[in-house]
């Protein structure tokens, strides 16, 4: 079983001898992985993504150049390290390396102690540039996804399944008299407010490639692909159910006297003329709606999908 508590080193090389040497030499710091071919290193890579590669450039099927562009031209891939191992000497070797997209260029025969040095610092680099993209990416207060992230993923899932002609639904979600909330508890009572708000919603969804957001302020959103509308409204409303569920005292409300969420729903079937900001507008149409029928509910419109 792979030690997830352990950054994991994929070790891409022909040679068995060294490839068994390099797998004794770093198994006892770094979970590790092998393959022999440039196409083994990319299906194993696109299964599981490691934290580094070490990747021989002289492979029997695939020149590892390749390899490595083709791992850089793959989303979920393009930011993994790729350190080249090659007894190539010229100088120009090297720079075809770091072209590529490779991050170093360690010579054959290798020193053990070189290259797990090398490994650290590399891991730590990762590590710190991973922890820069994550606050770019999340909500600082309730640690979702933030509004750029999401309108990137919304961007992102509405190419794809424009392709494939599957269905995209969107859900708009407001806390109800939270200007209120804000008003009666503080600002800081809100903030945890909204942070269990946040955790409720996450719990309420139903398959690893659904996401919620924070829109901003009070209002969430939620991305449920290839979800048809009747997945989506069972979505809202588990939502809204859940927040409803914990019960967090709103006095101040003129709605219920806890805290609640009204939810506003779209589903279509992307096109790719189309402009996902379309299935956000509708949503928040939905949302409107919610509201105006006394709110702590979920309305929804479908498009098709």
């Amino acid at each position: 079983m792979p030690d997830q508590n352990k950054p994991s080193v994929l070790i891409v090389e022909d040679d068995g001898t060294i490839q068994a040497l390099l797998v004794a030499v770093l198994g006892g710091e770094w979970e590790v992985r092998a393959a022999n071919t440039g196409e083994a290193a990319l299906r194993q890579a696109a299964e599981r993504a490691p934290d580094i590669i070490l990747l021989d450039i002289g492979l029997p099927d695939l020149d590892g150049l390749e390899v490595c562009r083709r791992l850089k031209a793959n989303p979920r891939l393009e930011q993994v390290p790729v350190v080249f191992l090659t007894a190539r000497t010229s100088g120009e070797d090297e720079i075809d390396g770091l072209q590529a997209g490779g991050i170093d260029y360690i010579m054959k025969p290798i020193n053990p102690a070189v290259l797990k040095a090398r490994i650290r610092n590399h891991l730590e680099l990762k590590q710190n540039r991973d922890e820069l993209v994550r606050l770019a990416r999340t909500d600082g207060l309730t640690s979702l996804y933030n509004r750029r992230t999401f309108d990137d993923l919304l961007q992102r899932e509405w190419r794809r399944l424009a392709r494939t002609g599957e269905p995209l639904a969107v859900l708009m979600m407001d806390v109800d008299h939270f200007k209120l909330y804000n008003d009666n508890y503080g600002h800081g009572g809100g903030d945890v407010c909204l942070q269990r708000v946040a955790r409720a919603a996450i719990g309420a969804l139903q398959r690893p490639a659904d996401v919620v957001a924070r829109y901003g302020g009070e209002e969430f959103v939620a991305l449920l692909p290839e979800t048809k509308f009747e997945g989506a409204m069972a979505v809202a409303e588990a939502i809204r159910a859940a927040v409803a569920s914990l019960e967090i005292p709103h006095t101040a409300s003129k709605t219920a006297p806890y805290v609640t969420v009204s939810v506003g729903a779209a589903c279509t079937i992307p096109l790719p003329d189309k402009d996902p900001a379309s299935l956000l507008e509708l949503a928040d149409q939905q949302l409107y709606a919610a509201k105006s029928e006394g709110r702590n509910r979920a309305k929804g419109v479908n498009e098709g999908g």
